[in-house]
C-alpha cells in the first residue's frame, strides 16, 4: 500500500496550490458570466464552537448531517456516519458490540470499556468516557456533527483526532407535533418510532420518543448448531422536559433508557497450517487450526461456532442543562450521569473448538460537570470553561480454553479515573475581514486499575496455561495494582480570512493529548499489564470553505499535516505462554492528507441535488518493536485508507399532481487498509464500494412511503479482524451484507 504514497504526495502539492487558486479568485466575477437563477443552498447551522453559526463562518473543518438528512439516508448507528464524512473510518471488532472511531488516521484500536476514545463523543454536551456506551442505535436526533483535529480548547475532555457532536431534538415550546414510524425488512426485522412534542405551558415543553428493533433472523448462519446469529431485540425511550422560568433562563431535563436482549455478530474463521488440499498458508480456505478445523465454504456470513453470543445490555442517562443569560455573558451548565452494564458472549477463534470462548462483562459508571460561561462585545468573542469527570468501570472475562490447553482463565480490572480541566478560548475581530483565535486548556487526570488473571487448572497433569501439576489451586498468572497521572497543556492559534461574505480561508495550529491508560483483557504476564502513556498530536491546517450561489453550489476543503508523537495502539506481546495483543506506545507518525466536500444544485436540473466528499491520507509511522524484532519506519496507521470518498444524488419529481417523490442513491468508497499497526496482509482489507438507494413518496404533508436498500450489490468487505497464528487460527469480520425494507411514517401538527 506504500507504494502510493508518491501519488498522495504529488495530490497534497497541488491540492494546496487550488486553494491558493479559490483563495485568490472572487466567486462574484466568475458567476457574473452566468445569468441563469441560482437554486438556494439552505444554509447550514452548527453549535461545533459552542455557539449557533453558520457552517460557512466555522474555521474547523466539520461534517455535518441535520435531521432530514439523519432519517432519508437511515443514519441509525454510529457506523453510518462515514455515508457523509470522508477520512473517517468506523469499525467494530465483533459485529454490534462496540464502535472504534477512526478520523484522519488518528484512533485508539480498542474494544475495552475501559479507555477513552481518541475522538471525544458528547451527546447533547455530555462527553462518553468509553465508547462501549455509543453502541445503541441513533433516534430523533437534531444533528450530527463531525469536528477534525484537537478541540480541546473549546470541549470538556480532552482527545486527539476530533469530536464527535450528538445533539437530540429538544422540546418546542410553541408548536403540538408528533410523528410515528413503522417499518419492516429483511431478516424478518420489525421496526417502530415515535415521538411526542406537547407544549404544556407558554413556559414549558414536553418532548417524548422512543424506538424499538425486532430482528427475528441473524445474518449468519451456525452450521454447528443450524440455527442464525445475529437476532436483535432492542428498546430506547427518551423524556426531554425544557422550563423556562424567563426570557433569561432555560432549564433541560433528560432521561433516557436503553435495554437490548439481542445476539452479537460472528466473525469468519481462517487457518493458518497447511492441509493435504494446499502448501499456502496461512489464510487460505482450506488452511486448519492447530486442531484441523478448517472453513472452506468461501462465505463470511457461515461458519461453525461453539458459542451462541448473547448480548445483554442496560444503559440509563440523566443530563441537565441549565442556561443563564446575565447580558455581558451567557452561563452554561452541563451535568451528566451514565449507568451502564452488558453481559456477552463471544467465539473469538471463529470455530466449533472451545480454544478462545469468552464471557465477558463490564459495567461502567460516569458522572460529568461541565461549566462555561462566554460572551462577546463589538471586537471579541469569547469562552471560559471549567470540566470535572469521574469514571468507574468493572470488567471481567471468563476464558474458555479447553479444547487447546484444557482450562478456564477469569479475568477482572477494576478501574477509575477522575479527570480535571479549565479551558479558555477567545476570537478576536482584527478587522471586519479577519479574526484572530486563540485557545488554552489545562488538564490533569488520574487513573488507578486493580486487577489480576487467573488460571483455573483443570484436574489433568500439565493442563492450564501455567501447566501446573494435578490438583493445583487457581494460580494468578498476572496482577497489577497500579495509578498513573497525567497532565498536559494545549492549545490552538488560529485566522479566520473573510475574503467576502461567501468566502472563508482558514489556518489554523493546535495540540491535543490524550492521557494514557491500562489494558484490561486476558493477560499472561505482569509486563502485559503495564500502563500505556498519553499520546500528543500537532495539526497543522488550511482550509477554505465558502459558495458560488449562482451556480448552487457550496464547498469545503482543507489540508493538514499532523505531528503524532507517543501513538497509542495494539501490540503483539509474546512475553508470555500465551500471545496477548496488548496497548502500549509507538514513537510517533506523521500524517498528512486533504479533506474535500461540495455540495451542488445545478441551475439546469433543479430537481437534482448531489454532494460528495473525498478523503486522501497518507501516515507513516516510526520504527517500532514488533513479535518478531523491529519493524522498521514506514508501516501506515490502522484504519487508515489512502482514498475514501462519498457521494450522494436525490432528484425530485412526481408521481401524480399530488403525490411528490424523490429517488436517492448514495455510496461509500475506501481503499485498501491494514487494521494494525503490524501492516498484517491477512487482516488488509481490499477496496470496496458500498451503495444504498431510496424511494420516497409524500401525501398532504403527513404521510412518507419509502422503499429502502443498503449494500444493494451485496459488497463483501473486511472491516476487522485478528491474527492469532500461534494458536492456530485467526479471524476476520465483514460489514452488514445487503438489506432492504419499507417504511412508512405519518405525522401530526
Amino acid at each position: 500500500m506504500n507504494n502510493t504514497s508518491p501519488r498522495i504526495n504529488t495530490t497534497f502539492l497541488r491540492t494546496v496550490y487550488c486553494l491558493g487558486l479559490l483563495a485568490a479568485t472572487n466567486p462574484s466575477l466568475v458567476a457574473a458570466q452566468n445569468q441563469q437563477q441560482a437554486r438556494v443552498i439552505e444554509e447550514v447551522y452548527v453549535t461545533a464552537q459552542k455557539r449557533q453559526q453558520s457552517l460557512m463562518e466555522v474555521g474547523i473543518s466539520v461534517a455535518v448531517a441535520g435531521e432530514k438528512e439523519i432519517r432519508d439516508r437511515r443514519i441509525s448507528m454510529v457506523t453510518d456516519i462515514t455515508l457523509f464524512t470522508p477520512n473517517a473510518s468506523i469499525k467494530e471488532n465483533i459485529p454490534g458490540l462496540m464502535p472504534i472511531i477512526t478520523v484522519r488516521g488518528v484512533g485508539l484500536n480498542d474494544f475495552n470499556a475501559a479507555n477513552n476514545p481518541a475522538t471525544g463523543v458528547y451527546i447533547d454536551g455530555v462527553s462518553l468516557s468509553s465508547l462501549a456506551l455509543l453502541s445503541s442505535d441513533f433516534f430523533d436526533l437534531e444533528r450530527i456533527e463531525v469536528l477534525k483535529g484537537p478541540q480541546g480548547t473549546l470541549y470538556g475532555r480532552n482527545s486527539t483526532a476530533g469530536a464527535l457532536n450528538i445533539t437530540t431534538a429538544k422540546p418546542d415550546l410553541e408548536n403540538f407535533g408528533a410523528r410515528v414510524s413503522v417499518g419492516a425488512g429483511s431478516y424478518d426485522a420489525i421496526e417502530l418510532e415515535g415521538m411526542l412534542n406537547v407544549p404544556l405551558s407558554d413556559s414549558l415543553g414536553l418532548r417524548l420518543a422512543a424506538k424499538g428493533i425486532d430482528q427475528g433472523e441473524g445474518y449468519w448462519d451456525n452450521d454447528a448448531t443450524g440455527d442464525d446469529i445475529g437476532q436483535r431485540d432492542v428498546q430506547m425511550a427518551r423524556a426531554q422536559l425544557l422550563w423556562r422560568p424567563s426570557e433569561r433562563t432555560d432549564v433541560l431535563l433528560k432521561l433516557e433508557n436503553q435495554r437490548g436482549r439481542s445476539e452479537l455478530g460472528s466473525p469468519e474463521f481462517f487457518g493458518v497450517l497447511p492441509t493435504a488440499n494446499t502448501s499456502n498458508c496461512p489464510g487460505l480456505p482450506e488452511c486448519s487450526n492447530f486442531l484441523g478445523y478448517s472453513d472452506t465454504d468461501g462465505d463470511p456470513f457461515k461458519g461453525s461456532w461453539s458459542v451462541s453470543p448473547d448480548y445483554d445490555l442496560d444503559q440509563s442517562i440523566i443530563t441537565a442543562k441549565i442556561d443563564v443569560d446575565f447580558d455581558f455573558a451567557t452561563l452554561t451548565s452541563v451535568t451528566g450521569y451514565i449507568d451502564f452494564d452488558r453481559k456477552y458472549e463471544s467465539d473469538v477463534d471463529a470455530s466449533p473448538m472451545r480454544i478462545l470462548d469468552f464471557v465477558n462483562t463490564d459495567a461502567v459508571e460516569q458522572f460529568s460537570q461541565e461549566l462555561r460561561l462566554a460572551g462577546e462585545t463589538d471586537a471579541l468573542i469569547w469562552q471560559v470553561g471549567a470540566f470535572y469527570a469521574t469514571d468507574k468501570v468493572k470488567t471481567t472475562y471468563a476464558g474458555q480454553l479447553q479444547a487447546l490447553l484444557n482450562t478456564t482463565t477469569y479475568s477482572s480490572a477494576d478501574v477509575e479515573a477522575e479527570s480535571q480541566a479549565i479551558f479558555a478560548n477567545a476570537e478576536w475581530l482584527v478587522s471586519d475581514s479577519l479574526t484572530l483565535i486563540a485557545g488554552l486548556r489545562a488538564t490533569q487526570e488520574d487513573k488507578s486499575n486493580r486487577g489480576f488473571t487467573s488460571d483455573l487448572v483443570s484436574e489433568v497433569p500439565g493442563s492450564g496455561l501455567s501447566s501446573a501439576p494435578f490438583g493445583s489451586p487457581p494460580i494468578v498468572l498476572a496482577s497489577v495494582d497500579d495509578d498513573i497521572d497525567d497532565n498536559s497543556v494545549d492549545w490552538k492559534l488560529g485566522l479566520n480570512w473573510q475574503l467576502e461574505e461567501s468566502t472563508l480561508v482558514y489556518l489554523s495550529a493546535s495540540q491535543g493529548t490524550k492521557s494514557g491508560g491500562f489494558f484490561t483483557g486476558v493477560a499472561t504476564t505482569v509486563e502485559q499489564l503495564l500502563p500505556y502513556d498519553a499520546e500528543t498530536l500537532t495539526a497543522y491546517e488550511l482550509g477554505i470553505k465558502g459558495r458560488a450561489s449562482d451556480y448552487g453550489m457550496s464547498y469545503e476543503a482543507s489540508v493538514f499535516y499532523y505531528d503524532y508523537e507517543d501513538v497509542q495502539t495494539y501490540i503483539s506481546d509474546t512475553t508470555g505462554p500465551v500471545p496477548v495483543n496488548r496497548l502500549s506506545n509507538i514513537k510517533g507518525a506523521t500524517i498528512y492528507g486533504l479533506d474535500l466536500m461540495a455540495q451542488w444544485k445545478p441551475v439546469m436540473v433543479e430537481a437534482l441535488t448531489l454532494s460528495a466528499g473525498i478523503g486522501i491520507l497518507d501516515t507513516e509511522l516510526e520504527a517500532f518493536d514488533g513479535p518478531n524484532g523491529t519493524v522498521s519506519k514506514g508501516n501506515e496507521q490502522p484504519d487508515a485508507p489512502d482514498l475514501t470518498a462519498n457521494l450522494s444524488a436525490s432528484y425530485d419529481f412526481n408521481l401524480t399532481e399530488s403525490l411528490p417523490a424523490q429517488f436517492a442513491v448514495d455510496g461509500r468508497y475506501q481503499s485498501d487498509a491494514f487494521h494494525d499497526a503490524l501492516n498484517n496482509p491477512l487482516l488488509e482489507s481490499g477496496s470496496y464500494w458500498v451503495v444504498n438507494a431510496r424511494l420516497s413518496a409524500y401525501l398532504d404533508d403527513q404521510w412518507e412511503f419509502t422503499a429502502w436498500g443498503k449494500n444493494l450489490a451485496d459488497e463483501e468487505y473486511v472491516v476487522q479482524g485478528s491474527d492469532q497464528t500461534s494458536l492456530g487460527n485467526g479471524f476476520r469480520v465483514y460489514g452488514p451484507p445487503r438489506t432492504y425494507g419499507v417504511t412508512i411514517t405519518r405525522h401530526f401538527d
